[in-house]
């Protein structure tokens, strides 16, 4: 049975950090390229960031870029995301998500499984 588990959302004020975890169970973890997203109230789910199976590339929307780090540790099964500098536009459910072959990362109909998301509030 396949599992993504994300964790380490919460409440932090502007300006402030949080690290994301997700921890994969169920498929071939180091084979796959796996992906944040995000979706605030009353919006579409959004692209946040991806990372190549090796970790060897990596990609970003550009309203995160050098403020977030997706990162992956293939022998703990995890996928992190760690942010930095964050803002009120960040506050959205985040969601972690996994994809087996090629075509663009940012395409959300490429990823075949998804975690249910944790919630990120910025606020002071």
């Amino acid at each position: 049975q396949v599992q993504l588990v994300e964790s380490g959302g919460g409440l932090v004020q502007p300006g402030g950090s949080l690290r994301l975890s997700c921890a994969a169970s169920g498929f071939t973890f180091d084979t796959h390229g796996l992906g944040w997203f995000r979706q605030a109230a009353g919006k579409e789910r959004e692209f946040v960031a991806a990372i190549t199976w090796s970790g060897g590339n990596t990609y970003y929307a550009d309203s995160v870029k050098g403020r977030f780090t997706i990162s992956r540790d293939n022998a703990k099964n995890t996928l992190y995301l760690q942010m930095n500098s964050l803002n009120a536009e960040d506050t959205a459910t985040y969601f972690c998500a996994a994809r087996l072959g090629s075509g663009s990362y940012y395409y959300q109909p490429l990823y075949d499984y998804w975690g249910q998301g944790t919630q990120v509030t910025v606020s002071s």
